[in-house]
């Protein structure tokens, strides 16, 4: 186990027997359990859950916004997101884990707060007659702050798990490493890519208004 992930240091070990043991005798049987049992059930779970997540962020965004491109534009945060958390884990040498599993879907929120901050703002001033172009400029530099002290204080919270090594580090370490790693690259492409996506999004409906989900029906 030691600097390998439990996932392929069983797989090894199980080619191993079954390359080792061709036959059983009659009421013999072998069972992989303990904590890789539970990792497979985790796992499978994660599978199911990770999924069902988007899809129900994408359902409140579609209610909020009224249309599938504004709610489609806020799920595109979420790879910014998985980018830094896969790139943390690489350069500290954790390996992924239920743990880290986890840290990702926690990003998720995250992510989609920031990307409905700032669609928010360039629709109201669409709303309000600006050009697109100085909707999106004027929106970034009125929501700079709420998006970088969201991920500030997150990552500042998730600091001290992210350095441990005492009891108990080794499961919440990867989660602080996953979340702190991917704040860093949504914040970044949030406030400096994004804008970009939504601009061509709009750039052949430069003239439409978009309506006011809180106040139109």
């Amino acid at each position: 186990m030691r600097e390998r992930d439990l996932g392929s240091t069983i797989a090894d070990a199980q080619q191993r027997v079954n390359a080792a043991l061709k036959s059983l005798p009659k009421g013999y049987s072998i069972n992989w359990t303990g904590e890789f049992e539970n990792q497979v059930r985790a796992t499978k779970r994660l599978g199911q859950v990770v999924p069902l997540s988007l899809a129900a962020i994408f359902v409140i965004l579609f209610i909020l916004f009224g249309n599938v491109k504004d709610a489609g534009l806020v799920l595109l945060n979420v790879p910014f997101a998985l980018i830094g958390g896969i790139l943390a884990l690489h350069v500290t040498g954790m390996n992924f884990g239920i743990s880290a599993g986890v840290g990702f879907i926690a990003l998720f929120g995250i992510c989609v707060q920031n990307g409905v901050i700032l669609i928010s703002v360039f629709n109201t001033n669409r709303r309000n007659k600006m050009p697109i172009d100085t909707a999106i400029r004027e929106g970034v530099q009125t929501r700079i702050r709420p998006v970088i002290m969201t991920a500030l204080m997150a990552a500042i919270g998730l600091l001290p798990a992210a350095v441990s090594t005492g009891i108990g580090s080794e499961t919440q370490k990867p989660l602080a490493i996953v979340v702190i790693g991917g704040l860093i690259t949504a914040t970044i492409l949030t406030l400096l890519v994004f804008p970009i996506i939504y601009r061509m999004f709009y750039r052949q409906n430069v003239a439409h208004t978009p309506r006011n989900p809180l106040v139109e029906v």
